[in-house]
């Protein structure tokens, strides 16, 4: 929802320096790879080492790359099947690293409860994406629910710096809202699935079942 909103204008703001980018010859992939991994060291290094408020800004200034490596594409005329695969394949493992490693230091401080909640985070995160990919696959749309990845990654960041700076609980309410949301766009998600389905009368196109741990 946010991502729909915000990406134009910001994309507007960083054209000067995506043209700047290009003269340099600097590659959509080569941002895509070098912003997954900065953001994916940065969460390990970091939230792995319970470091709330440096790792944050880390992780943030990395991932601002899905900017920068969609508007380089488009203005070079490159956007195509491998970019968007390669994006949103490294945004998974993006994902993965910094609530995996977030509830790594929470298991090492005994924070179970918290633990719990950014595992659901983390399941309920992946699956919100799969199933856009699934409906996708399947010739449907998907662009639907309350927390996709911009907003997930907002709070999470956002709660964990709080917690690092000193906020009360500030983590555990983020954590919530994020185990809450993201559970509850999965459902969304899966209903408005299912409502196009049921108006497809056609029988449903032939698609490879999912090969174990997809997604």
């Amino acid at each position: 929802m946010l991502n729909s909103i915000a990406r134009p204008v910001v994309t507007h703001v960083i054209n000067p320096a995506v043209r700047g980018l290009a003269r340099l010859g600097v590659t959509p992939d080569m941002i895509t790879l070098v912003g997954a991994a900065i953001a994916t060291a940065g969460a390990i290094y970091f939230l792995g080492r319970g470091s709330l408020v440096i790792g944050p800004w880390v992780i943030a200034a990395s991932v601002i790359a899905d900017l920068f490596d969609g508007a380089l594409a488009r203005m070079q005329g490159t956007a195509g099947r491998w970019g968007a695969f390669l994006d949103s394949s490294l945004d998974r493992v993006v994902d993965g690293a910094i609530f995996a490693s977030l509830a790594y230091w929470l298991m090492t401080e005994n924070e179970t409860g918290l633990v719990v909640l950014t595992l659901i985070a983390l399941v309920a995160g992946q699956v919100v994406s799969y199933v856009k990919a699934r409906a996708e696959g399947l010739g449907m749309t998907c662009n639907v629910g309350l927390m996709e990845r911009a907003e997930r990654l907002i709070i999470v960041l956002l709660a964990c710096f709080l917690e690092g700076v000193g906020v009360p609980y500030a983590l555990l309410v983020g954590l919530v809202i994020l185990a809450v949301g993201t559970s509850l766009t999965v459902v969304q998600r899966m209903l408005h699935v299912r409502e196009q389905a049921k108006a497809d009368s056609g029988p449903p196109p032939a698609a490879p079942a999912p090969a174990p741990g997809e997604g």
